[in-house]
């Protein structure tokens, strides 16, 4: 009974003690307040009212650049001038007159008019006064419609400020041939090289071959017509 009374006690004794850290009621849970200190609260404060960074802006001088006026115009009219090898006769003067039709930067439509006059065969000229054709049969005219590819554009460089646009480009079509007094079926094909010097001139270098089927020296055979020229075409 003694002992009971005692503990009795000692329990209400430290029921008021408020500092004590080693007892705490089993229904309340620890609370931890959090105390700033003067000097972050001024450091916080500062900050939030400290004016916004200032964005340079960079002096840069700007280039002075110049734009070149290219032609917006798709067709061109041309002239030109070479020599054909007309098969069993002699190379001779070409010339004609080509007109283009650029569908995009890499295809093109192309239409082609030329005219020679045939030489000697070998036989006329060993055979002395043997001839074979009149003066108006050696006449020798083509027309054909081609499609072209610019497969190779670029530009070519005269010194170090001199740039001109040019393309190799390759062509294919049909046509006709008048020779001998007779008309033949034709597929012409070949390459060239174009260069613009100006944006509405192109000088171009060509080489095609003309081919039709032909009875003429008594075979009928194929015959190639080999020719090359030098032409101006002026773009409108």
């Amino acid at each position: 009974m003694e002992t009971r009374l005692r503990i009795l006690l000692l329990t209400l004794a430290c029921m008021p003690v408020s500092g004590c850290a080693s007892f705490h009621w089993p229904w309340r849970g620890d609370r931890v307040e959090t105390v700033q200190a003067p000097e972050e609260t001024d450091a916080a404060a500062a900050e939030a009212s400290a004016p916004p960074p200032v964005v340079i802006e960079p002096q840069v001088e700007r280039r002075k650049i110049k734009v070149p006026k290219i032609d917006s115009e798709n067709v061109s009219l041309g002239a030109y001038f070479g020599e054909i090898s007309i098969e069993d006769f002699t190379a001779v003067p070409v010339s004609g007159f080509k007109a283009d039709y650029h569908i995009t930067e890499d295809f093109f439509f192309e239409a082609a008019y030329g005219r020679a006059t045939a030489g000697k065969t070998s036989f006329e000229t060993l055979g002395g006064n043997v001839q074979l054709l009149s003066d108006d049969e050696r006449r020798f005219t083509y027309y054909n419609l081609s499609l072209g590819y610019n497969f190779l554009p670029g530009e070519i460089f005269l010194g170090r400020k001199r740039a001109m646009t040019s393309s190799l480009y390759l062509l294919g079509g049909v046509g006709s041939v008048k020779f001998a007094s007779d008309q033949y079926f034709t597929v012409n094909f070949g390459a060239g090289f174009r260069v613009l010097p100006t944006d509405w001139l192109a000088i171009h270098i060509e080489v095609q071959d003309l081919v039709f089927k032909s009875d003429l020296l008594g075979v009928d055979r194929l015959k190639n017509n080999l020719q090359a020229h030098l032409g101006v075409s002026v773009f409108f």
